[in-house]
């Protein structure tokens, strides 16, 4: 391979690099000042991406049309991150952080069929940028003009952000918030304010990225998810709330992608993650990051609060129900409800980590794809009976949780949720590329169950039997003794350590058991739907049922499958009857989070109380 070659092949990756440097030094900064994990940020990306197309044909200003267009977007998106914070963001900064960021989950679902009403679903190709059109020889090569003046713009930026946060009384308290923005507040800022200002400048930022990368890609109605993992990944490994951190990761991970796809394309879409796993091992502050100044729960806020409690009447009323009505009902509707048995498994087994041990993992979706997985092939590849292959599925996932949950437990905050997005990506990264084994994107299919179980009301059964029961031991693990323990280490894990108590021990077990039974629900749901692909493995899959136990309550274990019963009920009747269902679903959430900020069983509960 000729050194000209490996030049420009260092160079794609520095331009692509500075664009993921403006989109992570915007979702950084919000981060580190207002500890909102945004998942909208990717939105905003698409959003001026878009405004700028329509921008850029609508202004009368001739060459100068696309260079207006991409400040008007990168503007219009900074305003757009004004009304979200005023307006919807403000009114939870009470609540619990992560119920701030099933918020700006729900604003995905919106914004994502907003730009489809807009724009339509057909992908469109930008309009280049005058004077920036050709490409230059460099070494004997062609090179894009365009790349080269974004290698350029790119550290410009980010010598504007250092005078502007080192040379202004507002850069400084920017810097002093995302070390301690308590003490902030102390001091006598106006958190509110600061709070506002630091998210329209990341919106901003998001959208002159996105806005920049209108002449280098087609613009699609997924490019926000595509973009959000890679800024996670930068954002971390640079660390929260570091600009230069963030500059300096970006170029590695850019860099890294670009030489990724030429020299181990079978292996591409792994290593960014694989650098992510060891930077957070290794140093799990970021490169240039700071070690938080308060210890935190491990990816977010998960207090000990009053529980709800369920009356037993009512969840036996509801059990014989479930074993009594389904042979009566359409066979759709059977369909819907294994799917919320199966979904309610996923999301308690989440809640053990979650709402009992206070890890919040933004990729536990690795157990349900491993246990999907798991059941395809031993039934497929090692030709076991269905039956065995669902009852030994369970073990494969425990058995990956074991493996990188080792990992994960040794870190908290907002680091643990990454370390397991981390994991969680090279799982889906795996499965993605090993065409052999796991058929890749066309993904295993005709994987069902024999003809005995076949019929739906029958495979009902061995979905409520094993879904039900997975239930039922997740709330007696979570009363147990190992239980309480989890809660004393989530409440005070130095104060369990001082009574003797072997904090990351028991966190271990808790990510193995809660890997069991995630990986029982996958295999649950492959037999259901008779094919696994890799998107089990996705971030969606993974956000859907923190999405679940934040929506039913995450102060009462049956929180969980209330909160999978309301999103899937939502998710199944709104899809029937729209195709935009993912603006109506989002819109149903912006409204649940701001009436129930504490859950639905969280405020039934307080009211019951008052």
């Amino acid at each position: 391979m000729s050194p000209s070659l490996l030049l420009i092949q260092g160079l794609s990756g520095l331009a692509h690099a500075m664009v993921l440097f403006l989109i992570a030094s915007g979702l950084s900064l919000i981060f580190g000042v207002t500890r909102i994990v945004n998942f909208a940020h990717g939105s905003f990306y698409m959003l001026a991406a878009y405004l700028t197309y329509s921008f850029a044909a609508a202004l009368p200003l001739g060459p100068a049309s696309f260079y207006v267009a991409v400040v008007a977007a990168a503007l219009a998106t900074g305003l757009v991150g004004l009304v979200i914070e005023v307006g919807l963001l403000r009114r939870v900064y009470r609540a619990p952080e992560l119920y701030q960021l099933l918020l700006t989950f729900a604003l995905v679902l919106v914004i994502a069929d907003v730009v489809r009403l807009g724009w339509g679903t057909e992908n469109k190709t930008g309009p280049t940028a005058p004077g920036l059109a050709g490409s230059v020889r460099i070494a004997g090569q062609l090179f894009a003009t365009y790349d080269l003046a974004l290698i350029v713009l790119g550290p410009v930026v980010a010598l504007v952000l250092w005078w502007l946060f080192y040379r202004t009384r507002w850069g400084v308290l920017i810097r002093a918030a995302t070390q301690d923005r308590e003490m902030v507040a102390v001091l006598g800022v106006d958190q509110a304010r600061l709070f506002t200002s630091v998210f329209v400048l990341g919106s901003c930022l998001a959208g002159l990225g996105g806005a920049l990368q209108v002449p280098r890609q087609a613009l699609t109605n997924v490019m926000d998810t595509t973009i959000i993992t890679e800024a996670f990944v930068v954002v971390v490994v640079g660390g929260m709330g570091s600009v230069p951190g963030a500059f300096l990761a970006a170029i590695l991970i850019g860099v890294i992608d670009a030489f990724g796809v030429l020299l181990l394309p079978k292996a591409s879409l792994v290593m960014i993650f694989v650098v992510m796993a060891v930077v957070l091992i290794a140093r799990p502050w970021g490169l240039l990051g700071r070690p938080e100044a308060q210890a935190r729960s491990a990816g977010g806020s998960v207090t000990a609060e009053a529980r709800a409690i369920v009356p037993a009447p009512l969840v036996l009323a509801l059990v014989a129900a479930l074993v009594v009505v389904p042979p009566f009902l359409p066979r759709f509707h059977v369909l819907v409800l294994s799917e919320i048995l199966i979904f309610a498994l996923f999301a308690g087994s989440l809640h053990l980590l979650m709402g009992t041990g206070g890890m919040v993992s933004f990729g536990h979706a690795a157990t349900f794809g491993l246990g999907a997985y798991g059941a395809a092939l031993l039934l497929e590849r090692a030709r076991l009976p269905m039956l065995v292959a669902f009852a030994l599925a369970p073990v494969v996932a425990a058995a990956g949780a074991a493996l990188y949950g080792y990992f994960c437990v040794r870190l908290s905050s907002i680091y643990f949720a990454m370390l397991t997005l981390a994991f969680a990506q090279i799982a889906y990264a795996i499965v993605h590329q090993w065409y052999d084994v796991t058929g890749g994107d066309n993904g295993l299919l005709g994987v069902w169950p024999p003809r005995w179980l076949a019929s739906p009301v029958r495979y009902y059964y061995l979905a409520l039997v094993a879904c039900a029961g997975g239930l039922a031991l997740l709330a007696v693990i979570g009363r147990a003794p190992f239980g309480l323990t989890l809660r004393a280490a989530r409440d005070h894990a130095r104060r369990a350590e001082a009574v003797g108590i072997d904090v990351r021990r028991h966190q271990w077990a808790a990510f193995v058991v809660a890997g069991f039974f995630g990986g029982l629900a996958g295999a649950a749901f492959a037999f259901l739907k008779g094919s696994v692909f890799p998107n089990y493995l996705a971030v969606p899959m993974s956000v859907e049922p923190l999405v679940m136990v934040l929506l039913g309550g995450v102060q009462a274990f049956a929180g969980a499958a209330v909160g999978a019963a309301i999103y899937k009920v939502l998710d199944t009747v709104v899809t029937w009857y729209t195709d935009y269902w993912q603006l109506v679903i989002g819109l149903i959430l912006v409204t649940l989070v701001v009436a129930f900020p504490r859950g639905v069983l969280g405020v039934l509960a307080e009211r019951r109380r008052a």
